[in-house]
């Protein structure tokens, strides 16, 4: 006797080999992913992001952007911290993304939560196994299309949506025809046909009305899946964030169950057998839509828990990508959180991450620090780093020094102004609103490390030397840590005695301007603008009446009108 005939060894022969080809093509996907990660480590991204990518990761932080101090639309484009957010960005999952610019721009006043981050920080890179299979995990976790995470999970939050009595009823009416036609076939088949006619007929209009839902749905499906796989790793240093995530699980229990039904596909006409069987079921009976009204309510009930799983999970990938973002860098150390209430900053050897082959240098400051120095000599540069690594010390936990000691600071900056073209205000007006903001601040207890450039440079010299003098006193105070660049020289003799003065200077040689870009003590006493007019070939005419303006000024007090 014929156990195998030909028409049975070919089918299981085909299904044999579709079954080892797609266990091959999904191990080798997960081999290329593998190597993705590994390759990506310790490694400048190389990813581009338009303006429109970036406002949608910043909507995690919009969402809480006033529930505690964070640091401002003014401050962070100043510093370009969207560049650090993306050279620091190397997370795997969009959520982790979402995380690590939240945790830019909300700094730490709390050592504990700092020595957590590092603590993981660590973890991950002293573990390549376990950092490994955390990245592979979070991985499955994709944007959902043009917007963030948080915005797809967040849409639902509001929304209303009628009609689930009427779904219990089609799915009533369809289980009764079932068995009036079980029981009495003749008539029965009439009552079932009709009910399944109606229910297909009522189905196409309420199924469109749910697709605009699915993509959050099927977010919050994958951090479900994605803590799952974290928890079941049982990695003993991350119990305490598996527990956490375990209670938003079992809140959203609910919303996972039968899932399918819904979330399978976004439309009818898949051509597989078993889809098709679905799709008729879910036409006769509709309980694709029961099941909707049920999800979109355990959702609303649990927004709590689903941003829950969004902060955890994006957590962990945001530690693993600032430890790899340490691997690019020179050095860096970690900061040395001075428990005084004096505020003061002492760095050695600080030098800007965004700059290739940067100049590194060092200060003490205390009180008020004044920097003098020519354009592009490192005054602007050197003002938006101590800025920088006072935030990146206080979310990275990682300072661009050889070393750096200070107090927890809020960070405000008023340097890279503009004219607000939509609101009709003149950069003058826009300053002033800046400028106010601080001085706002600084009459608060907290310490304040505040960075100025260039004060007040949309008015007059008399004004702006007067005027500005008295902004930058009265900012410097006993809790604040103030650090203005200026040209005014007059002002590095009206501050002195709250102002430490520092100054960049150049080399002018005959036919260039060398930049050593070197923080030195003192106010400068170099000037090259009439220099550099000469070398771009001005014509002596100019140059030379130029200087001899300057004598006369420098000499009588006073400039002299130009005649015919």
């Amino acid at each position: 006797m014929k156990f195998f005939t030909p028409g049975i060894v070919l089918p299981i022969a085909f299904f044999v080999t579709v079954a080892i080809f797609i266990v091959l093509q999904n191990r080798g996907n997960k081999k290329l992913l593998l190597d993705r990660i590994k390759n990506s480590w310790g490694k400048i991204p190389q990813k581009e992001y338009t303006y429109e990518e970036l406002e949608h990761i910043a909507q995690f932080f919009r969402q809480r952007e006033k529930e505690e101090f964070s640091i401002d639309d003014i401050t962070w484009n100043d510093l370009d911290m969207n560049r650090i957010f993306i050279l620091m960005n190397q997370c795997t999952s969009p959520v982790g993304a979402e995380r690590l610019y939240e945790l830019l721009r909300r700094p730490v006043f709390e050592a504990e939560e700092l020595k957590e981050r590092q603590r993981l920080m660590e973890f991950f890179r002293t573990h390549e196994t376990e950092r490994h299979l955390v990245q592979t995990i979070l991985s499955n976790i994709r944007r959902p299309g043009n917007v963030s995470v948080f915005e797809a999970v967040h849409v639902t939050s509001e929304v209303t949506i009628q009609g689930k009595k009427g779904q219990i009823c089609c799915f009533a009416a369809f289980l009764l025809s079932l068995v009036c036609f079980i029981l009495k076939p003749n008539p029965g088949v009439l009552i079932f046909l009709a009910v399944c006619g109606f229910n297909i007929a009522t189905y196409w209009g309420k199924k469109g009305e749910i697709d605009a839902y699915l993509t959050s749905f099927r977010c919050v499906l994958q951090l479900l899946r994605a803590e799952k796989l974290l928890e079941k790793a049982g990695i003993s240093e991350l119990k305490t964030y598996e527990e956490q995530g375990r209670q938003y699980r079992k809140a959203l229990s609910g919303f996972q169950k039968g899932a399918f039904w819904v979330t399978d596909r976004s439309s009818l006409g898949s051509s597989g057998l078993d889809d098709l069987l679905k799709d008729y079921i879910r036409m006769t009976t509709h309980i694709d839509l029961i099941k909707f009204h049920d999800m979109m309510k355990s959702m609303q009930e649990h927004m709590v828990e689903a941003e829950g799983l969004i902060s955890l999970l994006g957590y962990l990938d945001s530690m693993i990508s600032i430890a790899s973002f340490r691997e690019i860098l020179p050095y860096y150390c970690l900061p040395d959180f001075d428990a005084g209430t004096q505020a003061s900053m002492e760095v050695k050897e600080l030098y800007h991450p965004l700059i290739n082959n940067p100049v590194a240098n060092s200060i003490t400051a205390r009180g008020g620090v004044l920097v003098t120095g020519s354009n592009a000599s490192g005054k602007s540069t050197f003002l938006k780093n101590i800025a920088i690594n006072a935030i990146l010390a206080q979310t990275a936990y990682t300072c661009t020094a050889a070393s750096y000691k200070a107090p927890f600071f809020k960070v405000m900056t008023s340097m890279a102004l503009r004219d607000d073209l939509e609101s009709g205000e003149s950069y003058f007006i826009v300053e002033i609103r800046s400028l106010k903001r601080i001085l706002d601040e600084a009459k608060k207890k907290e310490n304040l490390l505040c960075i100025i450039d260039e004060v007040l440079r949309g008015t007059n010299t008399i004004e702006r030397i007067a005027a500005s003098s008295e902004i930058l006193w009265n900012i410097c105070g006993e809790n604040v840590l103030s650090f203005a660049a200026t040209h005014d020289i007059e002002l590095s003799y009206i501050l002195e005695d709250r102002y430490t003065n520092y100054h960049f200077e150049e080399e002018v040689r005959k036919e260039d301007v060398v930049f050593n870009y070197l923080l030195k003590e003192g106010r400068v006493t170099t000037r090259n603008a009439i220099r550099l007019l000469e070398m771009m070939k001005y014509g002596k005419k100019i140059t030379e009446e130029a200087r001899k303006a300057v004598e006369h000024f420098e000499s009588a007090g006073l400039w002299e009108k130009i005649e015919e």
